[in-house]
């Protein structure tokens, strides 16, 4: 049972990890709400696998203490836990529906094949319920190991990189099911490095880098501490808008066919709007804000004397 006094499925305190002299995970607090979508993210070799093995209880943790569902200290994850890893483990000479009615009997479900047929109807493969896995596609057989992570119901699932290698179609299968397990209550805690699915599910991100937390809030928190002012232009013209040396203005950046405008403070948006005026025809000019692939970026990316000659 949830304990309705704890509005946190997962909480890190102070939590370091070490492998050798490789510190993986470094003072790590972290707060993952109750019934939400939570998405974790951050380059390769940042630290993100090693903090989803120590919530799964693969690793301990050196310092610090690591609470899942209201408790810590166990060895293992228990089945009120779900987890889609990112290199998939199905029994590829085994049929669908055996290989789910054997991952549903480990969760407790003595009778699995209602709950099997309710998800392979919600994720549009019942048809291959008597296939073998081996004959698969490799976004059907993602279908049947997200099936095999949820059948139990848990309370916290963890997808690994769950859209990987499906077709448009097949990820908005796959995201309206996340959003349907949210919706019950269930907490997902979502590992990926697209972008764009994870501003389209997650209720808050954490981004972990260089083992240390970076980010952590909804979108719009993040955007407003990370977000700079800027414009999109397009002139009737065609042409850059020739506006570098106007005070305010920091840089102009080719974006398709118009020009990303980065400016000192919003304050500037009115003179720049009135110098590009008397240049010519305006056939477009917008505020945007930062996407979260751009803040992404903006933290990431090497510095220059990270990258050598």
């Amino acid at each position: 049972m949830q304990d309705p006094s704890n509005p946190f499925a997962v909480r890190l305190d102070a939590v370091t990890k070490q492998f050798g002299s490789q510190t993986a995970v470094d003072d790590l607090y972290l707060k993952i709400p109750r019934g939400s979508i939570s998405g974790v993210i951050g380059p390769n070799g940042s630290g993100k696998t090693t903090t989803i093995r120590l919530i799964l209880r693969i690793y301990q943790p050196d310092v610090g203490t690591v609470e899942v569902l209201g408790a810590q200290g166990q060895r293992i994850a228990d089945d009120r836990i779900g987890y889609l890893p990112e290199e998939r483990g199905l029994y590829h000479r085994m049929k669908v529906r055996s290989v789910l009615r054997f991952f549903g009997r480990l969760k407790g479900i003595a009778s699995p094949d209602a709950t099997i047929d309710q998800w392979l109807d919600r994720l549009a493969a019942r048809e291959w319920d008597t296939k073998r896995i081996d004959q698969l596609s490799k976004g059907m057989a993602q279908k049947i190991q997200f099936i095999a992570a949820v059948m139990g119901n848990p309370q916290l699932v963890i997808l690994d990189e769950p859209f990987s290698g499906l077709d448009p179609v097949a990820m908005e299968v796959l995201k309206d099911a996340v959003l349907w397990l949210r919706d019950q209550g269930t907490t997902v805690l979502l590992s990926t490095h697209d972008m764009e699915i994870a501003e389209r599910l997650c209720d808050r991100f954490v981004m972990i880098y260089r083992g240390r937390k970076v980010l952590d809030g909804t979108l719009a928190e993040i955007r407003q501490s990370y977000g700079r002012p800027e414009v999109r232009v397009r002139m009737a013209s065609g042409e850059q808008p020739d506006c570098r040396s106007l005070p305010g203005v920091r840089a102009v950046l080719p974006h398709g066919p118009m020009f990303d405008v980065s400016l000192d403070s919003y304050d500037s948006r009115a003179s720049l709007l009135a110098h590009l005026a008397k240049q010519g025809d305006i056939e477009h000019f917008e505020s945007v804000q930062p996407s979260l692939h751009d803040i992404f970026v903006r933290i990431a990316r090497p510095a220059p004397e990270d990258q050598g000659e």
